[in-house]
């Protein structure tokens, strides 16, 4: 199979905020663009910014929806957290390091942005807690 991109659609509330927070705070590049759309490149990958009239409330704890990248280098993932401070993003979870000493130790961290979407972005200690660790039962945290 020949590579794939993977393809996300979400919903926004303000076109210029988005523009804002995804290519000038997270470095996104920036696609097509109509008065109700933006397309942005993360990582790579194509994800859709739709424009709706209100967006629902804003979801209580980070599940059960949110999106992001999983690093497989630490420095990537450190150098994305400084920029994101930098940048003034707003952090829904500081960076933090869960499951210490376990299979599938990762560091973490969650942004906000301006239409209450969640990000999250991770680096495993172990590349093989990616998709693997099946016999491990840490998935999220059960109180989140």
């Amino acid at each position: 199979m020949n590579k794939a991109l993977f393809h996300l659609a979400f919903p926004i509330t303000d076109i210029e905020s988005t523009k804002k927070f995804y290519v000038d705070g997270l470095g996104c590049t920036l696609g097509r663009e109509t008065d109700s759309a933006v397309i942005l490149g993360l990582a790579d990958h194509q994800i859709v910014a739709h424009l709706v009239k209100e967006s629902g409330p804003p979801q209580k704890g980070v599940y059960p929806r949110h999106f992001g990248l999983v690093f497989t280098a630490e420095k990537d993932w450190q150098a994305l957290a400084d920029r994101a401070k930098a940048k003034g993003l707003k952090f829904y979870q500081e960076p933090r390091r869960r499951y210490e000493g376990k299979p599938t130790e990762h560091k973490t961290f969650f942004l906000e942005d301006p239409s209450h979407n969640l990000l999250e972005f991770k680096y495993y200690a172990h590349e093989s807690a990616i998709f693997g660790e099946q016999d491990s039962s840490e998935i999220g945290d059960a109180k989140e």
